[in-house]
């Protein structure tokens, strides 16, 4: 009876290839996701959803670099946003997990493929699949808030993952990778990465204003060109940044990286070996340490970096450019694809593919 309780209570720790993987249940919300023009606006015209076939949203959301590298570079860019960053530690399922003393590599690695596939809706589905999508993220994310975003910092105030500023912010952030990593990462018509012109930026920019609206941002303080955003950046510059207290929470007094890290080594388990691959070693680690070089000099000063390490990181993610056009191969992007964007997240993907291939023809 004993032994049965046990295994019981240390089931969480144990992860199948089945978990590991998931089903379509893992990222989808509300049914299937209607993919972008397969369905028709109140006018009778397809219904591309918030971008569709012609905007440089999908010509850099779809190439195989992004579809790889999308949540390492988003990540490592809303690291550097204190209000996320409070929110992970104070709200989070894993900060959840580690009070409770359950946290698992597994529990991080799951953490991470909820992200892209739980976007894709709002990417790439039509304009009933995206405010669904978007009405289920805002709801879920009311439940992340707090008075306190750095207990080093009060002066900063609280913060509230649906309200309008820390809702676009996110939204922001994860567009912005995106560009950031299809210019450094994405080999196209057989030739290197490469910056898309000025012109061609703010183009995308412009777009991704009506996805800022879709998740509620205040629509005087939507970006629509790099200058505009650049100019925010500055204005919420005391947002941004490194804080030797910004991990401590406040309710507790404890640190909440050593707090999980402590879980995780406790409740390792072998079967756990594939989570820390994909998470640890890939996400928030070789991948990791690759976009840090592909970033700019400001947001490595944001994570902390002098020059030296900076300069260093910068030489790394150059050295590993043959690793990063061999990622984004087909054999490794099909894997990956269904991997962290999920079977709903790899029809959204190839029905955008197509569609966009048919308005180029």
């Amino acid at each position: 009876m004993s032994a049965t309780v046990e295994s019981d209570d240390t089931a969480y720790r144990i992860v199948t290839k089945e978990r590991l993987v998931g089903n379509a249940m893992r990222w989808r919300r509300f049914g299937e996701p209607v993919p972008a023009g397969q369905s028709l606006s109140a006018d009778g015209t397809p219904d591309y959803g918030v971008f569709g076939p012609e905007s440089v949203v999908w010509e850099v959301l779809l190439h195989p670099a992004t579809i790889v590298f999308q949540y390492p570079f988003q990540g490592l860019i809303q690291a550097t946003y204190k209000p996320i960053i409070a929110g992970v530690r104070d709200a989070d399922p894993i900060s959840r997990n580690a009070r409770k003393g359950t946290l698992t590599f597994f529990d991080v690695f799951e953490r991470g493929q909820r992200n892209s596939g739980m976007h894709a809706p709002m990417w790439l589905g039509d304009s009933e699949t995206a405010r669904r999508m978007a009405k289920h993220l805002h709801t879920i994310h009311t439940k992340v808030a707090g008075d306190i975003i750095d207990v080093g910092a009060p002066e900063l105030g609280g913060y509230a993952a649906s309200e309008p500023r820390d809702a676009m912010w996110a939204a922001l952030t994860e567009m912005h990778s995106m560009l950031w990593l299809y210019e450094r990462f994405a080999f196209r018509d057989g030739r290197p990465p490469r910056r898309l012109s000025p012109e061609k930026r703010d183009r995308y920019l412009a777009e991704v204003a009506e996805y800022c609206r879709l998740v509620g941002a205040e629509e005087a303080k939507i970006p629509h060109t790099f200058a505009e955003l650049d100019a925010l950046y500055e204005e919420y510059a005391d947002l941004f940044g490194p804080s030797e207290t910004l991990a401590i929470m406040p309710a507790t007094g404890e640190n909440f990286e050593e707090l999980a890290g402590e879980n995780m080594k406790k409740n390792f388990h072998r079967s756990q070996l594939p989570s820390f691959f994909y998470a640890i070693a890939l996400d928030h680690g070789l991948f990791r340490q690759l976009a840090i070089g592909a970033s700019s000099g400001g947001l490595r000063r944001s994570l902390g970096m002098g020059p030296v390490r900076s300069r260093v990181a910068v030489a790394g993610a150059r050295l590993g450019l043959p690793l990063v056009w061999v990622l984004q191969q087909k054999p490794f992007e099909r894997f990956y694809m269904r991997l962290m964007w999920g079977p709903d997240g790899v029809r959204l993907i190839e029905s955008a593919r197509e569609l966009r291939a048919q308005v180029r023809r």
